[in-house]
């Protein structure tokens, strides 16, 4: 008997199992990835004088007090757990393209936060938009009551070299930005920064399908519904770097992997 479009869901225990019939054939659902994100090397952080910057009473009232050390602003380059682990590291499977994913993709969005951009890392799909908008003002300011400004540059970034995606002023608390990434360079990301609090940054890297997960605070990740099969699984860290290993995704269960980024 041939099921057209018809999906079952089998639960067994605590864990679910889909199977899908379409024209006669039937297919398990994908598998899992989980595990931790290690890295070899030291944690890292930049120190900016806060007093340099435009806003200076009012950047440091972030209730993320990791960012603040008396009147220095702090940006957490590399962030290490205890065991090792690598906070906000980007794992993704490389080796699928998934035209619907990237067609349907709604674009990434990112929030100026207490002079922060919000989150640290993420992904992005080429010439897909990227958001931003400005949630700050400062009432105890005259020139910020309408909004802290804040310039969001976005740069195309290989190696060594980097070059200008956009460039926008955002003025006024609640303004926005909406604009296609372009990417014209294979293995480029994305790294944002304000031009106005060089603090502010934050850094994304290209994906082709939504096979992919940020690493918690202790560098653990799981990633869902992945195809069965062997596939190529990077781990990347803009400024750690990156390492990329071979896993085998099991039907219908979880394969746990713990890739290494070396210094």
């Amino acid at each position: 008997m041939a099921f057209h479009g018809l999906t079952i869901w089998i639960a067994a225990g605590l864990s679910a199992i889909a199977i899908s019939m379409v024209a006669g054939s039937e297919t398990l659902a994908g598998g899992s990835i989980a595990g931790t994100v290690t890295y070899t090397g030291q944690a890292e952080a930049k120190e900016f004088l806060f007093a340099k910057f435009p806003n200076p009473r009012f950047c440091p009232k972030t209730p993320d007090k990791d960012l603040v050390k008396g009147e220095t602003r702090m940006l957490p380059k590399i962030q290490i757990a205890k065991d090792g682990g690598l906070k906000a590291a980007v794992i993704a499977v490389t080796d699928l393209e998934d035209k619907a994913f990237m067609d349907g993709y709604t674009g990434t969005d990112v929030a100026a936060v207490f002079c922060d951009f919000q989150p640290y890392t993420g992904v992005v799909v080429n010439r897909k938009n990227f958001r931003v908008e400005n949630r700050d003002a400062d009432p105890d300011d005259p020139k910020s009551v309408k909004g802290v400004l804040h310039n969001p540059h976005a740069f195309a970034v290989k190696g060594p070299s980097s070059s200008t995606i956009f460039n926008i002023g955002l003025a006024e608390k609640g303004s926005t930005l909406d604009k296609p990434i372009i990417l014209r360079q294979a293995g480029a990301y994305v790294r944002l920064q304000c031009d106005q609090h060089e603090f502010m940054q934050s850094f994304f890297l290209p994906v082709t399908n939504p096979y992919y997960a940020v690493a918690k605070e202790d560098g653990t990740f799981e990633i869902k519904d992945v195809p069965a099969g062997k596939h190529k699984l990077l781990a990347w860290h803009p400024f750690a770097g990156s390492g990329e290993i071979e896993v085998d995704v099991p039907e219908g269960a979880t394969v746990q992997v713990k890739p290494a980024i070396k210094k």
